[in-house]
């Protein structure tokens, strides 16, 4: 089984999403809440668009051209990754992980689940 899309939908009415691996971890979260199910659609679109993007590991000071994945360490200790597509918009956003190369696995696994992850649409408890 692939990775999926999984768009959610609040009290509040917003819509977000998470892509999940096939063992049904979150690799990726939407950087935003969407005020509609198509605009959130469009942010997976664009997820799907930039997931083979270049990584910028921002630990070794290194500079990528957007689309990429900027890997960094966060103030807690641990490695995080967003997704900024062509424009330089924040699109996804990772977990922390302790390790480096959990991180980059993280990033992998989106470059093998988004590009094909069906979009699953579920409504939260009213």
């Amino acid at each position: 089984m692939a990775g999926k899309f999984v768009i959610t939908t609040a009290k509040n009415g917003e819509f977000t999403f998470n892509l999940k691996a096939s063992n049904g971890e979150v690799i990726l979260t939407a950087s935003e809440t969407y005020t509609s199910q198509s605009a959130c659609e469009n942010g997976i679109a664009s997820v799907k668009k930039n997931a083979g993007a270049v990584i910028e590991d921002q630990t070794r000071e290194e500079k990528a051209s957007n689309p990429k994945f900027e890997l960094y360490k966060d103030k807690g200790g641990e490695f995080r990754f967003r997704l900024k597509a062509a424009n330089g918009q924040n699109i996804g956003r990772s977990e922390g992980y302790k390790a480096k190369a959990s991180a980059k696995k993280g990033i992998a696994s989106i470059a093998k689940n988004a590009p094909d992850a069906p979009i699953i649409v579920v409504e939260a408890d009213k």
